[in-house]
């Protein structure tokens, strides 16, 4: 503890990110990363517009950027908010809608860890909802048995970091019996298998569904993140995000995450190539012994039922393979792997051959 810092910084626990360590013949698969390159079209788009232009400031609307999201998604540019990727667009939301005369926000115990930091960072109580025997989400407790309206409800489908997808009928409910209260749809994932809750905006204008470039787009080094809601809650986040930082998307991202929208045909060869490689591994893993809980994200949430999850992290590490090991209550036996390419995936699972069979 330092005697510069401010009072609240004794009780905050940052986020901690997936190692990145440099190492040579290293194999990521932490940080859910895709394993292929970003659109041509967007490097192309990069590097046009890296002139002299860039000694102006980016347009801090995102203007182009917005109308391509909202045109791909049959919604009006004013219902799309743009930010340095979707934990800025979260942090805002958090900031934004979250902090209600000391309302407790509702969300899942095991679900993307970010959202706790941001809890204490704003001062927002919490309360944390346990997932069901199966690690789903449950919507009946986010309907039934409260004694006060919650400052709002956020969760990740697919949720993070188990992969299990709801079924939009279950946000369509949880949103219905939460009219007066944002409902964050965090759609990291989205893209590699489930329904979108941006289907169900006509319908309910407290649902607010946050999406990352990081992923499917493959822009995770751009940092480019966007929300979709109502446009009374996309003008209470623009008040946050130029109370803030009136240009928080350079001219370079925005450039990028423009041609990467418009690439639909790159996204779909590729996005597909991940799901195809999803299935196989989650089979190869199953054919080794592991219990593979059903992911519609880029990775696979296992746990080998005769092998500790912090052994089989290490194990993997000492031969140049990293995966994500929490150690946290309820999931601490399980690994998050990141799907990779055919090759990946193969010398993942060769290397757990030799480190099962070592350790039988």
């Amino acid at each position: 503890m330092s005697r510069f810092w401010s009072d609240h910084l004794v009780d905050l626990t940052p986020y901690v990110a997936g190692e990145q360590p440099k190492v040579a013949n290293l194999l990521k698969l932490n940080t859910n990363e895709h394993p292929y390159g970003p659109s041509p079209r967007a490097l192309d788009a990069i590097k046009a517009a890296a002139t002299e232009r860039l000694r102006l400031y980016p347009d801090n609307e995102s203007t182009a950027l917005r109308e391509a999201i909202a045109a791909l998604h049959g919604l009006d540019a004013g219902q799309v908010f743009v930010g340095n990727g979707s934990d800025e667009v979260l942090a805002h939301i958090f900031n934004g809608l979250f902090r209600r005369s000391g309302r407790t926000l509702l969300m899942p115990d095991i679900t993307y860890s970010f959202y706790r930091t941001y809890c204490t960072l704003y001062k927002i109580p919490v309360r944390l909802v346990p997932l069901a025997d199966d690690f789903s989400i449950r919507a009946r407790d986010y309907i039934d048995g409260r004694d006060a309206e919650p400052a709002g409800i956020i969760f990740s489908n697919p949720n993070a970091p188990t992969g299990i997808a709801m079924p939009l009928d279950d946000i369509r409910a949880i949103a219905r019996a939460n009219a007066d209260v944002p409902v964050v749809v965090d759609e990291a994932y989205v893209d590699f298998g489930a329904e979108s809750a941006i289907a169900l905006l006509k319908e309910h204008d407290n649902i607010v569904v946050v999406h990352t470039l990081s992923k499917s787009r493959s822009l995770a080094g751009l940092r480019v993140g966007f929300a979709v809601a109502g446009s009374q809650i996309v003008e209470g986040l623009n008040r946050v995000k130029d109370s803030f930082n009136s240009y928080p998307v350079d001219s370079l991202a925005q450039a990028g995450a423009l041609a990467a929208i418009q690439d639909t045909d790159y996204f779909e060869q590729t996005r597909q190539a991940v799901i195809d490689a999803r299935e196989q591994l989650a089979q190869q893993l199953t054919t080794l012994g592991f219990q593979v809980l059903p992911s519609r994200a880029n990775f696979v949430f296992a746990r080998h039922p005769a092998h500790d999850g912090a052994a089989l992290s290490r194990a993997l590490r000492a031969q140049n393979i990293l995966v994500r090991h929490f150690s946290l209550p309820r999931i601490d036996q399980f690994l998050r792997i990141t799907v990779g390419t055919p090759d990946d995936c193969a010398r993942l699972c060769n290397t757990l051959v030799k480190i099962l069979t070592k350790t039988h």
